[in-house]
């Protein structure tokens, strides 16, 4: 440990005042918001919200927590991401648990799932498939918004999907299917009113691996060009869609040109890219003929 988060230690600090202090000394200049993510982690350390830090910032902290929330301090300015550290990310209003084993749910995922839940607005009881799930995510978040539909997740990560599994249980969500296999294989026979995926779409020597370093390659990277797995899924979704069902991908911001002319050169119809919240390409999609 750095002397810095040997001090916090030490000096085991008797507030909830003091240990924010120290806390976001330690994290200054090696994160985007110290203070807020020096709260988010101790209100996570205290399993309580950051309104109650606020409001009880002269309590003492047990001993326990002043040890764990060190650590956590120490980790993060290392790098690791806070959901790593807390257990948990939301994602579309769902509190989900993360782990090492699947990567974080981002924001701009939410532009997918906007999507799909449009393109499923005029069907009754669809059948739907999220291809590589990991925590689950969007599965899990269409499978809230439309519990009359039939939602199959597959991962090729048996570790993934037991953290998918457990977030559908917590939610209590029993309207989804969970399925071991590569991208389309395990829906052999299935045919679906609409297939999603947030594919890995980051090539192999992308330098902003380097900043993700803690989350797994398998989730993020793709080949030389980051286009394997979009291709893959390009390639062999066509066998489980309906005629008239859709396919929706996110993708990298500077490839939709590519996974549009993925999908015009597998036939695919009424082809469209939509933008995330930041102006970017995020996600394009097709009608299969």
């Amino acid at each position: 440990m750095t002397a810095g988060i040997q001090s916090v230690i030490a000096a085991a600090p008797e507030t909830v005042r003091e240990a924010l202090r120290r806390a976001q000394a330690c994290l200054a200049g090696c994160v985007e918001d110290a203070p807020a993510e020096a709260e988010i982690l101790l209100a996570a350390a205290l399993e309580r919200n950051r309104a109650w830090l606020i409001a009880h910032d002269d309590e003492s902290l047990p001993p326990p927590v002043a040890q764990r929330y060190a650590q956590w301090i120490e980790r993060r300015r290392r790098g690791e991401p806070v959901a790593y550290l807390t257990g948990e990310r939301e994602f579309w209003s769902l509190p989900l648990r993360v782990t090492s084993a699947v990567l974080i749910p981002r924001p701009e995922t939410e532009t997918l799932v906007a999507w799909a839940l449009e393109r499923l607005a005029d069907l009754r009881a669809p059948c739907l498939a999220d291809l590589g799930t990991g925590s689950g995510a969007i599965a899990l978040a269409l499978a809230r918004e439309r519990p009359d539909a039939r939602v199959i997740a597959t991962d090729l990560s048996t570790a993934a999907l037991a953290v998918a599994r457990d977030n559908a249980r917590r939610l209590a969500l029993a309207n989804v299917e969970f399925r071991a296999g590569d991208w389309c294989a395990p829906l052999a026979g299935e045919r679906c009113d609409l297939i999603v995926s947030n594919p890995p779409y980051v090539a192999q020597a992308d330098p902003r691996l380097a900043q993700l370093r803690c989350e797994p390659p398998l989730a993020l990277v793709a080949g030389t060009d980051g286009l394997a797995a979009l291709r893959a899924i390009a390639a062999t979704a066509r066998a489980s869609l309906r005629a008239g069902g859709w396919l929706l991908l996110e993708h990298g911001a500077e490839q939709g040109a590519a996974v549009r002319a993925l999908l015009r050169e597998r036939g695919y119809a009424a082809i469209e890219t939509r933008r995330d919240l930041a102006g970017l390409e995020r996600a394009t999609g097709a009608r299969a003929p």
